[in-house]
């Protein structure tokens, strides 16, 4: 045989063999890379894609418009770290050992960025972690310290040190966030968490943002002056922007920034007054107390943010001052003054938003790289005179999601399915050619993000559970069951009662039906359903609370 022949042939031989190869193999390199974008306390209703007119966020609504967005996505227990540790674990607050904030979170347990690493992902958690603990199933993290401040944030890094960083947080946070992408390993796929702290109480907007939005005046929510009527706890609670709100750490009014030792000691007092009530903290708590003081926002501010950002609120005091407002001109002036900053607030986030997604586009990653935003619990922003969340109501309940998976996920896409935060677990997995483990409480919701006409056997209801009590909102412990249609809830403790809602009648939650004649028969139904989930999720204590032959 020619010698020139057999070296042709043996070289398309080798040739062949490396096309079979590469086409049995798994492409470790093509899955995708996947970027979770988790805000803290951004309402869906501040949302341009969920109906807002008002507010500016055009990169939330890019995302939506080049992927999907949930119309029914919810929490399981709406409070902030809480709601991480369902993400992580993929489990209810019974079950992950985290139902309250300012715990220790057991990172012992089993967390799904673990198994990303196991099966070659690079993984990184940079921001907001509010978990008590440091993060683990990590390759890099560079978090918040606590709930972190909105300027000149501490970090605490993987390397275990504490870095102060000049700034604004959401910016610094995005930086971050390029500066891992870009020092990754190329070769590998990654999956990144972007923990955002916008946006938290107390509201501080980046300096380009101030006075966004001082030209508008936002109508009152129909449910502003809400009586509570029928609802127990409602009538209870502690988180109305009337009385709860405060003018100096809320609204910045008369907010010193140089404040003398006497000063200082009063704000201390006050604020163990605000957070504990006639009872004394501990000394551990006193010391928390503190540091806080010690760190405050206002005290953090280097001397052009400080000069920008007191002359701002210097003129917003002088405006309150000569209105001498009182009643309802009071706390409508403290309705305006709220949503201007939170707004404002959120304006970064948003920019921040798209300064990610430009990133992407420009460095080629954005054709393999799914982008999902979603808050950790809804917010109200106005609705039956309230801020915070806790509720089983649709405001703090209902979250924003949005996903965007090029290739996959249709853009413009609505997904009406009901889906909750220990399903975002599952799902990363499943993009990322994984299997839920049957530890995990939570689904992947992919199914519905690729054709959720054709997704079997979609859950029709979603189980809640919310604990903490008293502080700092006084919003008693309860649990329930939210339909498409429904909602019941079971308080429990100082208050029992029980709380229906016809969501299609009564969307705003207003009328608790719950005992009348006519909603005898959906009661009894919503209620076999209801003690169904308590098992399915094995939550003994509320089984026991339960109590009832039904």
């Amino acid at each position: 045989m020619n010698i020139r022949y057999l070296l042709v042939l043996l070289l398309a031989g080798s040739a062949l063999s490396n096309i079979a190869s590469a086409q049995t193999a798994p492409a470790k390199s093509k899955r995708p890379n996947i970027i979770f974008i988790l805000s803290d306390d951004h309402a869906y209703q501040a949302i341009g894609a969920y109906g807002n007119k008002i507010a500016k966020t055009p990169n939330i609504d890019r995302l939506a418009n080049e992927g999907a967005l949930f119309k029914n996505a919810i929490v399981t227990n709406a409070i902030c770290g809480p709601s991480r540790a369902t993400f992580l674990t993929g489990k209810y607050s019974h079950k992950n050992g985290y139902p309250l904030n300012e715990q220790k979170f057991d990172t012992d347990q089993q967390l799904f960025p673990s198994l990303l690493q196991e099966a070659g992902y690079q993984t990184a958690w940079l921001g907001k972690w509010h978990l008590g603990n440091l993060p683990k199933g990590f390759d890099y993290y560079n978090i918040l310290n606590a709930q972190g401040q909105y300027y000149n944030p501490d970090f605490i890094s993987s390397a275990r040190d504490t870095t102060r960083i000049e700034g604004y947080v959401t910016n610094i946070i995005t930086q971050l966030a390029t500066q891992w992408i870009d020092k990754r390993d190329n070769s590998k796929p990654f999956f990144l968490v972007v923990g955002e702290k916008a946006t938290h109480r107390e509201w501080f907007p980046d300096l380009p943002d101030l006075g966004a939005y001082d030209d508008i005046t936002f109508p009152l929510p129909s449910t502003f002056y809400d009586s509570y009527e029928t609802r127990l706890a409602a009538k209870d609670q502690d988180m109305t922007i009337d009385k709860t709100m405060v003018l100096t750490d809320d609204l910045k009014v008369h907010a010193d920034y140089d404040l003398s030792a006497e000063e200082l000691k009063q704000e201390r007092e006050a604020l163990i007054k605000k957070l504990f009530g006639n009872s004394r903290p501990t000394a551990a708590q006193e010391k928390a107390i503190d540091k806080i003081l010690k760190g405050g926002m206002y005290r953090r501010f280097n001397p052009e943010q400080k000069r920008v950002f007191s002359a701002y609120y210097n003129k917003i005091t002088a405006d309150f001052d000569e209105k001498k407002l009182k009643g309802k001109a009071l706390v409508e002036w403290k309705f305006q003054r709220y949503m201007k900053d939170y707004l404002a607030t959120a304006n970064s986030l948003d920019r921040n938003i798209g300064k990610l997604l430009d990133y992407l586009d420009q460095t080629g990653l954005a054709e393999n790289t799914v982008v999902i935003y979603a808050s950790d619990n809804g917010f109200y922003l106005g609705e039956h005179g309230w801020f915070d969340k806790r509720f089983i109501y649709e405001e703090s309940l209902h979250v924003p999601l949005v996903v965007r998976y090029p290739k996959v996920v249709k853009a413009g896409s609505v997904v009406n399915g009901i889906v909750l935060n220990n399903d975002w677990g599952p799902t990363v997995l499943d993009i990322a050619g994984l299997q839920t483990p049957a530890a995990m409480q939570g689904r992947s919701f992919l199914p519905l993000l690729k054709d959720e006409a054709t997704a079997k056997d979609w859950r029709k209801d979603a189980y809640y559970h919310y604990y903490e009590f008293p502080r700092p909102h006084h919003v008693h412990p309860h649990f329930g069951i939210r339909s498409d249609r429904y909602t019941l809830a079971r308080f429990y403790g100082e208050i029992n009662s029980w709380e229906l809602f016809d969501l299609q009648k009564d969307p705003q939650q207003l009328h608790n039906i719950y005992g009348t004649k006519a909603a005898e028969a959906i009661t009894a139904d919503l209620k076999l359903r209801l003690k169904k989930l308590i098992g399915q999720y094995e939550d003994t204590e509320a089984l026991k609370i339960f109590g009832e032959k039904i």
